[in-house]
């Protein structure tokens, strides 16, 4: 697979038409925001038999939902109110013609203008919504049918600006290369994963066909995570790999110990990097990187000493007992190398960026959600970013979004 840059050919906002490719000068981009578009705006891109079974309702309560074949509507819900006052969010009744976010593309330019931010790097939770379709074709069709219309429609009103990431189906390996090739060839300027490339909710050998098609074809991947976790295991999947079988007993740690370890007082936040560390997928693809988009960065300094130090204290029992294969490099090793994380408004972050480096964190507005700061995202980054050198404050706020997701390249 080859990457085909978009279509430069539609006017920017400027009114100036674009002829061959030209590299932005970006000094605001946002690296985590949203598109909660209503299924009105993309649905005509699929096969006439698919598109009824996603429609938008009014429900009683005046909210928007969304419903995908014979599923429970799928509301919109209250944080996606942006731009509200705190204390009157609970008050608004969403629909897609009231909310940020939510219309064209023109509308979505001035927005930005609004915030004083220059692109975005978009978001869709399109993706576990349509899962409702009880039907494989249906789903992959529908998923395809987005894709087209950001990248072919969406996106071409203003190709440096408006810069969403392909969605790609979770319904096994074979789909999600599929996808994946439409996607490159599209122009896209990076993928979403919500699941491994397989399906699953654990790394498995044949994630490595998906990999290595993303670093041939300089395809950047991305996790959009849940609340700043990254396992995409449910709650009683198992998290890690054990190949002597897990001991039940006293320790009060069920049938998943590793996880306990490594995590036991930082969260999950760091979960699908050290799954794919402890079985072995940077060591086989030392070139992959991957953003995990709003996980805040605060938390990172301590969550790296506390992983490397557990990892030290328990490896040889995790080796004895369950069979878990030495790292070829220390826990905090492996995430500097292959992780970029999202932040939003994150001042504790700003001041310690150092601890997984400088160059591996990037801001995001969270528009159109009611975390973001959204008309007032530049009067919050100088207050955040006080202090902060230019070099820094750069690479935070445009430069590593920039190089990640190609944006200095045709």
């Amino acid at each position: 697979m080859t990457r085909r840059a978009m279509s430069h050919n539609a006017t920017d906002n400027s009114g100036v038409e674009q002829g061959d490719y030209m590299a932005r000068s970006y000094e605001i981009l946002s690296a985590d925001s949203h598109l909660d578009l209503s299924p009105d705006q993309w649905k005509h891109r699929a096969p006439a038999k698919w598109r009824e079974q996603v429609r938008v309702v009014r429900l009683p309560d005046g909210q928007d939902a969304v419903i995908v074949g014979d599923a429970k509507p799928a509301r919109i819900g209250l944080t996606r109110s942006v731009g509200v006052a705190r204390d009157q969010l609970h008050l608004q009744v969403p629909t897609f013609e009231n909310s940020g976010g939510t219309g064209s593309p023109e509308k979505r330019l001035r927005e930005q203008d609004q915030d004083g931010v220059e692109g975005e790097i978009m978001f869709s939770r399109i993706q576990g919504t349509l899962k409702n379709i009880n039907d494989h074709e249906g789903y992959l069709a529908l998923v395809h049918a987005y894709n087209e219309y950001l990248a072919e429609e969406y996106a071409a009103v203003a190709p440096d600006r408006l810069i969403p990431m392909g969605v790609i189906p979770s319904t096994g390996i074979d789909d999600a290369l599929r996808e994946l090739e439409y996607c490159v060839k599209a122009g896209m300027r990076g993928v979403l994963i919500d699941r491994f490339p397989s399906g699953k909710g654990t790394p498995s050998p044949e994630d490595d066909r998906f990999w290595e098609a993303t670093l041939q074809a300089n395809m950047p991947v991305t996790h959009h995570t849940n609340a700043g976790i990254t396992r995409m295991t449910g709650k009683d999947e198992q998290t890690f790999p054990y190949k002597k079988g897990v001991r039940e007993g006293t320790d009060g740690l069920g049938n998943d110990p590793m996880r306990h370890w490594f995590f036991r007082f930082c969260g999950d936040a760091a979960c699908a990097p050290l799954q794919m560390a402890v079985t072995g997928v940077w060591d086989r693809f030392p070139k992959l990187r991957i953003y995990w988009a709003e996980t805040m960065i605060g938390w990172l300094e301590y969550a790296l000493w506390q992983m490397d130090d557990h990892y030290e204290r328990y490896k040889y029992l995790a080796h004895e007992v369950y069979g878990m294969d030495w790292l070829e490099r220390m826990p905090s090793e492996y995430v500097r190398t292959h992780c970029l994380w999202g932040f939003l408004s994150d001042p504790v972050g700003v001041q310690r960026r150092g601890a997984v480096g400088t160059e591996n964190v990037m801001w995001g507005s969270d528009f159109a959600h009611a975390a973001s700061d959204w008309p007032n995202s530049r009067k919050v980054i100088e207050k955040d970013f006080a202090g902060v050198p230019a070099d820094d404050r750069y690479q935070l706020l445009a430069g590593n979004a920039i190089r990640y997701f190609h944006l200095d390249e045709p």
